[in-house]
């Protein structure tokens, strides 16, 4: 049985894993004792016009600050207005940003209901526990997918079903009705290209 820290840590790591893989987001571990309540900082990298598909340098990037949760109990909406104030400190970065919250255990209604109503651009995401690379759910408020939000209402999450009889399906990205394949810089310096 892992500590608390150690359950943290892995939890950590396994949503970075996730996140480039299928999200086309390139995070750093900031969390410890006086993180400011950030764990993983970084950016989104999003396909925001035909010619990003082409050539994916051309995607936009978009600042992200995550909090990590691996608690057994439901998410609740302390954490969300927790998080919101951990934002207002970076209102003054030029940068678009995104507030990131990864559970994995569910969120109460509750917190759902907070999301929807802040101002702050917010991406709520799911991963159970039960299997390593599993995305239970993603919930994007008004202020970030929205046709007035930080996505302009372009970029959409889609569930996608699975093939394998073992697996529920998973969200991915869409942008102008197309499937946007997972794409990060690091994707670039890789030689497993």
């Amino acid at each position: 049985m892992l500590s608390t820290v150690h359950r943290g840590a892995a939890f950590e790591n396994r949503a970075l894993r996730v996140l480039q893989t299928n999200l086309s987001m390139s995070l750093n571990h900031v969390g410890g004792k006086s993180d400011g309540g950030i764990d993983l900082r970084g950016w989104w990298w999003l396909p925001f016009t035909p010619s990003a598909f082409a050539d994916p340098t051309h995607r936009q990037r978009v600042r992200v600050f995550a909090q990590c949760k691996a608690e057994r109990k439901k998410t609740g909406p302390k954490y969300i207005r927790e998080m919101e104030g951990v934002l207002h400190r970076y209102f003054n970065d030029p940068n678009p940003m995104v507030a990131l919250f990864i559970s994995e255990s569910h969120f109460t209604k509750e917190a759902l209901l907070r999301v929807q109503s802040s101002s702050i651009p917010f991406f709520l995401l799911h991963l159970p526990s039960e299997h390593e690379d599993d995305i239970g759910s993603m919930v994007w408020n008004e202020a970030l997918s929205g046709t007035n939000g930080l996505l302009q209402g372009k970029v959409e999450a889609r569930w996608e079903r699975s093939l394998d009889s073992d697996r529920a399906g998973r969200p991915s990205l869409w942008v102008q009705n197309q499937r946007a394949p997972s794409w990060t810089p690091e994707k670039l310096r890789s030689p497993e290209r």
